[in-house]
């Protein structure tokens, strides 16, 4: 039996809250992965009862919206996890789940948990014995901190870990985690593969869809705080008051989910919206102007959180036009939002209108001569490799090269160059090897992980932000699995040392069970899908061989246009010697930019990493790979190894048929059928295209391609989608 009390109000937030949950209780078995790992299905086995006995009250003293969102979550979710009789009163002594503060509630204090040691959202869950019962505590430093404590038990629950004797302290280890949404004010979603953008731009502020809420419950689930609404290809009408007001509105259902609201500011807005000739940083009245929208923004969003700006880079305006540097924009906005408490987001993706030598050089030549020019209140965020998310990259040189600059790391979620949304390519080890890999500044041992959480060189300011996959698709993602890169992103914003095998498990429970007969294969299966799609894309180290302007499929053959580096022929240099783009000190000397001992591994043809040699090198066709195999036999058998294990995980999720429900299944096997179907469109064209180069055979044993070069180079997609 199960008794609820809660000294809350129910105010609008929560009573949207109410029926989004009401909302997405099942009809019948079918899913149609709406609720997303927030599923809440009735749990069995041994744990049950532990739990029942453990959960017969739920006490949140309090009446803030945060805490009123606690309650709602931690009722609606227990109700649904532990059916049963809740009829009968429960006793005072009853067993009880508490969450609260210090603040919010006196028993919470009299436990002396030491909670204000712990950081902002910081929460502990304990197991003890309170005024004569038994009793869980959820206790955070904040009242966000209580929210996240909330969303780590159900977690618990879920996933039937044993609750009998919790002992919990967490905190989150990077302060701002956020998503960065590249959606435009008429709901298209650059690099989108998921439907319309969430916000209804065109109905707000008016009518707030209830979608937002759960868009809340999502992210502050797995810790993330912050949101910028708007593409960094900025438009400067919305921070105009018409769409400001609009911005208002989210920000209000967001906040007591711990969300704060950051916006894209595109440089030129005082001569677009403001009436002014220049955007000179360093004029006077454009500095006015800029201090002037920012406390009008303030009005609007009293918790604002700042600008995120893309600036001289793929012809976006920005301080470089008037002859200033990085620094020069990125202060004057900081100088303006300084007073407000808010930051700036400047990013370091940069390249000139000038053809460099090495795109890859770019940022680190344009951002390392200005460490410690920026104002304490500006974050520089770094891309994780240095072309442009690329299948693989090695981690972007400028981390740790930049010790009195904090360093932001953005991530991509959406999967512009990974299959967009058909391709089931599961991030997490993408990402915690790039969060692994060592920078050797200033020593050896200091990750990347160990830069963006502040630790290597006591940053003030760490943050970390993913550029979404969500939009208007009933499942968010546009896939079921891609669910999953919105999931491990959070789980590692809030941690960056979690394994992604160990969340890839919580996600697999939580969304499809806990069935070892569907856990096992489909954890296999995600651990292995990124190398898969490497092997079937740009195996080797090489990259940019996508299709141009959309980026949908191979395209290793483009040439010409604008830019030489906006080609693929710049970065995999094919000729009839070999292939791979020379980054040593006889070439582009783009190792140089790294710490030494790590500028010496790349540099070394015997020592770089194999997934990273056609990057930093290139290689004779008959060059002998570690495998014994000479490099063209080699390439055949990644691009062949790729294309065959898509066909494998297919089969696997074949197998799983009787343990998942009929309408994601379908969806998944149809989308396992298009990624193996173009998986081998992929290694055809490719293998077509460089044996003009190799003039090899392929080996004993390996398919020649399907078609001829001519006919994959004729396909065309022009309504490709994700692209403006």
């Amino acid at each position: 039996m199960l008794t609820i009390r809660c000294r809350c109000g129910f105010r609008f937030a929560q009573l949207l809250l109410a029926l989004s949950l009401l909302a997405s209780i099942p009809t019948a078995l079918a899913e149609d992965g709406y609720e997303l790992w927030q599923r809440y299905r009735p749990l069995g086995g041994g744990a049950i009862e532990q739990y029942r006995r453990s959960v017969q009250r739920i006490i949140v003293k309090g009446d803030s919206p945060t805490l009123r969102a606690v309650a709602q979550e931690l009722n609606a979710a227990i109700a649904r996890l532990l059916p049963g009789d809740s009829s009968r009163e429960a006793s005072d002594s009853a067993a009880a789940l508490i969450a609260g503060t210090a603040q919010s509630d006196s028993s919470i204090a009299a436990l002396r948990l030491d909670l204000g040691s712990l950081p902002a959202g910081g929460f502990v869950i304990r197991t003890l014995r309170l005024e004569g019962r038994n009793a869980i505590v959820i206790a955070g430093r904040d009242e966000v901190g209580v929210l996240y404590g909330a969303f780590h038990f159900l977690r618990l629950l879920q996933t039937l870990q044993p609750i009998d004797a919790l002992d919990i302290r967490e905190a989150p280890r990077i302060k701002l985690r956020m998503l960065d949404h590249w959606d435009n004010l008429d709901r298209s979603v650059e690099r989108g593969y998921a439907g319309q953008s969430l916000w209804d731009w065109h109905k707000l502020p008016d009518y707030i869809d209830p979608r937002y809420v759960d868009y809340a419950r999502a992210n502050a689930s797995i810790g993330i705080n912050g949101t910028v609404l708007t593409n960094v290809n900025a438009n400067a009408t919305s921070l105009t008051p018409q769409y400001l007001e609009k911005s208002a509105a989210l920000a209000r259902v967001f906040r007591p989910y711990g969300i704060r609201v950051f916006l894209s500011a595109r440089f030129s807005a005082p001569i677009e919206i403001g009436g002014l000739k220049t955007a000179d940083p360093l004029d006077p009245g454009v500095r006015a102007w800029w201090q002037a929208k920012v406390a009008e923004i303030y009005r609007y969003i009293p918790d604002f959180g700042g600008f995120l700006v893309k600036a001289n880079s793929e012809g976006q305006p920005g301080p470089q036009d008037y002859g200033r540097s990085h620094a020069d924009g990125a202060n004057m906005l900081g100088e303006a939002l300084a007073p407000h408490g808010g930051v700036v987001i400047w990013r370091a993706f940069v390249y000139s209108n000038e053809q460099p030598d090495d795109r890859a050089k770019q940022a680190y030549t344009e951002f390392v001569p200005l460490d410690g020019k920026f104002r304490d209140n500006v974050l520089v965020q770094v891309k994780n490799g240095a072309i442009d998310f690329q299948p693989r990259e090695p981690l972007h040189p400028l981390f740790g090269a930049m010790p009195r600059t904090p360093l932001m790391m953005e991530f991509q979620i959406t999967k512009e160059y990974l299959g967009f949304a058909t391709h089931l390519v599961y991030l997490g080890p993408l990402y915690e090897e790039v969060l692994r890999a060592d920078t050797y500044r200033p020593r050896q041992g200091t990750t990347v992980a160990s830069v963006i959480d502040g630790s290597a060189h006591s940053y003030r300011l760490t943050g970390i932000g993913g550029v979404a996959n969500t939009g208007s698709d009933r499942n968010w993602s546009g896939s079921h699995f891609d669910q999953a890169n919105w999931y491990v992103f959070g789980r590692l914003a809030w941690n960056p040392s979690l394994s992604s095998r160990s969340i890839a498990e919580e996600w697999v429970r939580l969304t499809f069970g806990n069935e070892p007969q569907i856990v096992q294969p489909v954890v296999a299966m995600m651990m292995s899908s990124h190398q898969a799609a490497v092997d079937y894309m740009t195996p080797l180290g090489l990259h940019h061989l996508m299709d141009r302007g959309h980026h949908y499929g191979p395209g290793p053959w483009i040439e010409g246009g604008p830019r030489a580096d906006w080609t693929s022929v710049y970065f995999h240099r094919a000729d009839a010697r070999g292939i791979g783009f020379d980054r040593t000190s006889a070439g582009s000397n783009a190792v140089s930019q790294y710490a030494p001992p790590l500028a010496h591994i790349f540099g070394d043809v015997r020592r770089v990493p194999e997934d990273f040699l056609l990057w930093f090198h290139h290689v004779p066709w008959d060059y002998r790979t570690q495998s014994g195999r000479i490099l063209w036999d080699e390439l055949v058998h990644r691009y062949s190894r790729g294309a065959e294990h898509v066909t494998e995980m297919r089969k696997t999720w074949q197998t799983l048929q009787p343990y998942v429900d009929a309408e994601r299944y379908a969806q998944i096997d149809a989308f396992l059928a298009i990624q193996a179907k173009e998986a081998r469109w992929w290694r055809d064209a490719c293998i077509a295209y460089f044996r003009t180069f190799s003039n090899r055979p392929l080996p004993a044993g390996y398919a020649e391609p399907g078609h001829s070069l001519a006919y994959y180079e004729s396909l065309k997609f022009p309504f490709a989608p994700g692209h403006e």
